[in-house]
């Protein structure tokens, strides 16, 4: 495969190697028009502002991702990850000035010895849209991906700053799921927001899709009651769905009995203890991306995680929050499990119901 270091006109699909699972043109017109909003109104870029795209041909998905960005961003340079010795992706990276953009478009995940590209880019007021593990969405799934990429300003925005108002003034609150309660009786964190909007943020951009309000309890023990989640990330780090809901028996914030476990999901608990001995509930996520459901997923946890509806974390890792009782060196996992989510209230107001949010949008 000859590389791609250059300003160069789109490469037309019929001239890339061709696979029974390739993406068709018109998912690569949606996905044009879908980064082209991103770009805009997202991450506030101008034509002719500096941008690079670092891409690897490993997949459908990140191949017709390239595709796309080249019919967004004309201008841009486009390298060819997997065919340019690591140092000149490095000094392309170091040819950029503060403000410049940087899209990193990736079949698993690029590595480049020491250097943590997205960590490294923001330290230097770079622009990062990361594209992680496309390899993981096959088939159908890159079509479900693609949509998950539309941004809706208003939407997104309106909704996001609604929640987290309302998270960061509540004294508690319940997930209702399959009639079961699960109950958080001690107010949250300061809710963080993925929302694509960085008004006052330090770095602008990060992983996508996006679409997402997270928080936890101030106090991890003040969580108890029962959960039905319906979709679980496995050791894979892929999307598992088992036969029905398993639901999880949670006391003084640690998950203390399971009731219709999986082989697969039991695996998921003994990989948690062997690692750190207890089983801790940590993040409460609000996902808010409407591409995502339980009838259409991907198998990427990484991209699924922004789900319209409620997940959590099993594990005592959470890079947001400190918490004295947990050590940052034991704490290593950190397992996203997708709630069968009937209504969520806070101080009693319901918020989540019936599939969507619903709180009001000033």
């Amino acid at each position: 495969m000859r590389a791609i270091d250059e300003r160069s006109p789109p490469i037309a699909m019929k001239d890339r190697e061709q696979s029974p699972e390739t993406l068709p043109p018109s998912a690569i017109e949606s996905a044009a028009e879908n980064i082209s909003d991103l770009l805009r109104e997202a991450l506030r870029y101008s034509p002719g502002d500096a941008a690079l795209v670092v891409s690897d041909a490993q997949s459908p998905l990140a191949i017709a991702l390239t595709e796309a960005y080249r019919r967004s961003l004309p201008e841009a340079r486009f390298i060819d990850f997997d065919s340019v010795p690591p140092e000149q992706v490095l000094s392309a990276f170091e040819d950029l000035s503060a403000g410049a953009l940087v899209v990193l478009i990736q079949s698993t995940s690029f590595r480049l010895a020491a250097f943590r590209i997205r960590l490294e880019l923001f330290k230097r007021s770079i622009k990062v849209i990361e594209h992680p593990h496309l390899a993981r969405s096959r088939g159908a799934e890159g079509l479900v991906y693609i949509d998950s990429l539309a941004y809706d300003a208003a939407y997104f925005r309106g909704v996001g700053h609604a929640l987290k108002r309302r998270i960061d003034a509540a004294s508690g609150g319940v997930v209702l799921s399959g009639g079961e309660e699960l109950v958080f009786s001690a107010a949250f964190e300061t809710a963080k927001l993925n929302i694509g909007d960085y008004t006052g943020m330090a770095n602008i951009g990060g992983q996508f899709p996006i679409g997402e309000v997270f928080t936890e309890s101030k106090d991890l023990e003040a969580v108890n009651g029962r959960v039905q989640i319906a979709l679980f990330g496995d050791l894979s780090y892929s999307i598992n769905r088992p036969p029905h809901p398993i639901t999880l028996v949670v006391k003084s914030g640690r998950v203390v009995a399971v009731e219709d476990s999986t082989p697969e999901f039991d695996q998921v608990l003994e990989s948690i203890r062997a690692d750190e001995g207890e089983v801790w509930m940590r993040e409460l996520g609000f996902g808010m991306n409407r591409a995502f459901s339980f009838e259409r997923t991907v198998s990427d946890v990484g991209a699924f995680e922004r789900m319209c509806g409620v997940h959590l974390s099993l594990g005592a890792k959470h890079m947001s929050y400190n918490k004295p009782n947990i050590k940052k060196r034991a704490a290593r996992q950190h397992v996203d499990v997708f709630v069968h989510t009937d209504s969520v209230t806070l101080d009693g107001e319901v918020i989540y119901q019936g599939g969507a949010w619903t709180v009001p949008v000033d």
